[in-house]
């Protein structure tokens, strides 16, 4: 039944990769002469080579304060959703029970999805784990109670080569948590898609915990029929949207040593009168600044953008929310959707602005549609360094003032430093304390490249 099925797959799996080579063919004969884009490198479909009781697709995220969850899948639809683990390779002196779910897509039916959360966990601890009671051995590292943190940041997945490399080099180097601002998979609707992108990154998010938000590929609405969208990303990475105050797994936050994360959804409501928006105010409203100095927001499409990609699609956002996180001060704001790499310089309603946030556009993870080519010219005065490569980025907060940014191009062999810069929390900023206590705005600034900011 297993082989006649893998036949089945892979009899549609080759009339899909031939399907999106004539529609990218097609894009190219439309695209207008300011756009192309770099020729991509092939997908990598990743095979399932464990018996159907054990795990797959194993991935791990933040749930709470001194808590992670364990999700995976199973073929099997009776392995019992359970975890147990300990601080001793081979030694699970402790479990815990979850919930496990399942969906359809059309004629697609998937495994026994799995989430079980653990804890409560000590901090900078390895603990090793098991999932379903048999299978392989697996372990991750708890982040630390206490500065230095660092986050690894990679947008716009995807599977192909070039995804394999930006995981390699990510890899090189430890880091303790990894941000995605949305496209993970780019199954668009082919779900055997989700179940490959799972295996692929496995080894990685399986070893350290995944904080993903949702990007325009995870929508796959279908009209009348799955009109809501988002039902295998919703099914398969499960985010502690209920342990901080939201009702939608598209939008949801985290605190992490000193910082404030807040991952939020493109692609649902965020206007004045949004939940989004209402829970987002009042999230960042329980931010005490001296306990927390760091506040990172995480976005698919980006609010400044000088590719000729993707040009404005989030500018209605920009209008709705941009205020509250200005009167927050929120440091970062990363985003991905553009196959490119860019920072900006502080910045608010268009104009540099020494009391805004850094937006950093990362959307360079390796996707199967290639490059984001071609920018602007001249360049704008907020815009610090752009380039079109692949790669990754790198988030060290050093101590309740100072973190240093870095980007990492993804040559052949090793990842390059492109680009880096070292950052000052606005919450330290005395220029920017009267906005913290919600009096008037800072003045505007105009900040070189190689200024620290």
């Amino acid at each position: 039944m297993e082989a006649n099925n893998n036949n089945v797959f892979s009899f549609w799996f080759t009339i899909f990769l031939l399907a999106q080579q004539i529609i990218l063919q097609l894009k190219q004969l439309d695209a207008s002469p300011e756009f192309t884009r770099q020729p991509p490198r092939p997908l990598i479909f990743t095979q399932h080579n464990r018996p159907e009781s054990q795990p797959q697709q194993v991935h791990i995220s933040l749930a709470g304060n001194d808590h992670m969850r364990i999700s995976w899948v199973t073929s099997d639809k009776h392995v019992p959703s359970i975890v147990e683990y300990g601080n001793v390779s081979g030694k699970y002196e402790l479990s815990a029970t979850g919930e496990h779910t399942s969906y359809h897509y059309f004629f697609y039916s998937s495994g026994e999805i799995h989430h079980v959360t653990i804890g409560p966990l000590k901090p900078s601890t390895t603990y090793y784990y098991r999932c379903g009671g048999s299978g392989p051995q697996f372990s991750f590292r708890t982040p630390p109670s206490s500065f230095p943190i660092e986050f690894a940041v990679a947008g716009d997945l995807g599977q192909t080569e070039w995804t394999a490399s930006t995981l390699a080099h990510l890899n090189a180097t430890d880091y303790d948590v990894l941000l995605l601002p949305g496209d993970l998979s780019y199954a668009d609707t082919q779900q055997p898609l989700w179940d490959s992108f799972g295996r692929l990154v496995e080894p990685y998010a399986s070893h350290r915990p995944w904080m993903v938000t949702q990007g325009n590929h995870e929508i796959e609405i279908f009209p009348i029929i799955y009109p809501n969208g988002f039902k295998a990303y919703n099914a398969r990475w499960l985010m502690p949207y209920q342990e901080s105050g939201s009702h939608s797994n598209l939008y949801y936050s985290f605190d992490l040593v000193g910082t404030h994360v807040a991952m939020l959804g493109s692609y649902a409501d965020f206007d004045a009168t949004s939940d989004q928006y209402k829970w987002l105010q009042a999230d960042l409203a329980n931010v005490d600044r001296s306990n927390t100095p760091w506040i990172f927001v995480l976005i698919h499409a980006p609010w400044y953008n000088s590719n000729l990609a993707h040009k404005g699609e989030g500018e209605s956002m920009r209008k709705a929310m941009e205020e509250l996180l200005y009167k927050a001060k929120v440091d970062i704001i990363f985003a991905g959707h553009v196959h490119a790499y860019e920072r900006f310089t502080r910045v608010y309603d268009n104009k540099a602005d020494q009391c805004g946030p850094v937006h950093v556009t990362i959307g360079d993870g390796g996707n199967r549609e290639g490059l984001a080519m071609l920018y602007e010219n001249p360049s704008p005065s907020i815009s610090l360094y752009r380039e079109a490569s692949f790669g990754h980025g790198r988030l060290r907060i050093v101590n309740n003032t100072h973190a240093h940014w870095s980007w990492h191009r993804n040559n052949d062999s090793n990842a390059f430093v492109a680009d880096e810069v070292w950052l000052q929390s606005l919450s330290s900023s005395n220029n920017c304390k009267q906005t913290l206590e919600g009096q008037e705005e800072a003045p505007s600034s105009t900040i070189s490249h190689k200024d620290e900011f």
